[in-house]
């Protein structure tokens, strides 16, 4: 594989990890799921238990498993044959996908403060009109 290649796969394949992952771990279709994970997160009786429930909540633990998942379906290494190209690319893969994951809530997060910011600028303005017509 030629390093154009290497660089587009680096690229693409974290956006499909970081849809998995942040799917799973913050959208409403996995909600009830999510929420049980997280109960028993808190709860299990076993370390190991905890931790694994745990990474259904977490974008960043889980992205880890999703990683692995499409490592397993490309066979995709970086850099290096074998086992240590499998790892480089999993690191690669799993920080790209994370900063992905970032952008994305940053995105959300302002989108979210300009609606909310509408919606008090309306609820400001009809107050005005209200006071106008009654006056």
């Amino acid at each position: 594989m030629n390093l154009t290649d290497n660089l587009v796969e680096i690229f693409i394949v974290p956006l499909a990890i970081a849809c998995v992952a942040w799917t799973v771990t913050h959208e409403e279709i996995f909600r009830e799921p999510r929420e049980w994970a997280a109960r028993k997160s808190d709860k299990a009786s076993s370390l190991l238990k905890r931790k694994f429930f745990y990474l259904f909540t977490c974008e960043y633990c889980f992205s880890h498993y999703v990683t692995a998942f499409f490592l397993i379906i490309t066979g995709y290494q970086l850099l290096m044959p074998g086992w240590r190209g499998y790892l480089i690319a999993g690191f690669a893969w799993v920080w790209i996908a994370n900063v992905y994951m970032s952008l994305f809530g940053l995105l959300r997060q302002g989108l979210k403060k300009e609606r909310i910011e509408a919606n008090i600028k309306d609820i400001e303005y009809k107050d005005i009109q209200e006071e106008a017509q009654e006056n």
